[in-house]
């Protein structure tokens, strides 16, 4: 299937508004594995026919790596100028894959000038499926284990639309054993994902694959490029990588739709 994905540019020059800014990230721009992610969001949104655009080369990275690594100075510079091309664009509504940009765009933005409705794609998802926009094929019944991202989960306590949609999908849920608001943590956050783990007995990562392997589950789905990293790497180091898939919630619901 051909995207073609219009950027707000075009859509200004039509003098038009989609309704949605799909705020893609770098991982979701850059990364191999999280451009698969990318492309199953916007088919899905594409199928539906909701209106959407995307920045293309005028989206900057949020700053949040910046600011969790302590250069604030970086921060506000990245952020005034995503701020300047979103305002001049006039975007309301943003949504995004990625719950570090959700939570930078939605909780630190507005200091700045930056104001706008930001959800993460997993709120929009489980409402499609709510609302029974999404057809479902009739597949065999599997068991899905969630992982909650922290700054998804502890950071603004979005706990429900993930498992909305597993269970949603008529998919199993298994509930991991730290999990909601005692979740584990991947090991990627606050800008630990670019550098080596201090030393310790364990990686984080490792630990927390290994509740997933105990959890029996083929099949573990997730909503943060970050985790999506650290979570496949876990698995490798245990050797599970085959036998394990793991998935964004996207590509979940793609998996799944007629």
């Amino acid at each position: 299937m051909e995207l073609k994905i219009s950027t707000m540019a075009e859509w200004a020059a039509k003098g038009e508004s989609p309704e949605f800014l799909f705020w893609v990230g770098c991982a979701g721009s850059f990364d191999d594995r999280h451009k698969k992610v990318t492309r199953a969001f916007c088919e899905i949104l594409q199928s539906l026919e909701i209106s959407f655009a995307v920045l293309g080369t005028e989206e900057s990275c949020t700053g949040d790596p910046a600011r969790r690594s302590g250069n604030e100075f970086l921060f506000q510079m990245q952020a005034m100028s995503n701020i300047e091309v979103l305002n001049m664009y006039g975007v309301k509504k943003i949504v995004t894959a990625c719950p570090h940009c959700f939570n930078t765009l939605k909780n630190e933005y507005p200091e700045l000038g930056g104001n706008y409705e930001v959800i993460h794609h997993s709120q929009l998802l489980a409402d499609l499926l709510a609302a029974g926009k999404i057809q479902l094929k009739e597949e065999e019944k599997e068991a899905v284990a969630f992982h909650d991202s922290c700054y998804l989960g502890r950071g603004n306590g979005i706990y429900e639309a993930p498992r909305d949609i597993i269970q949603g999908l008529k998919k199993e849920l298994k509930e991991l054993k730290s999990c909601r608001t005692k979740g584990l943590c991947c090991g990627a956050g606050g800008a630990q994902v670019f550098k080596e783990p201090e030393e310790g007995s364990i990686d984080i990562q490792t630990k927390r694959s290994q509740e997933i392997i105990d959890s029996g589950v083929q099949k573990v789905a997730l909503a943060c490029p970050f985790c999506m990293v650290m979570i496949q790497d876990g698995l490798n180091k245990h050797g599970k990588d085959k036998e394990i898939q793991v998935v964004d919630l996207a590509e979940l619901v793609q998996q799944t739709m007629m």
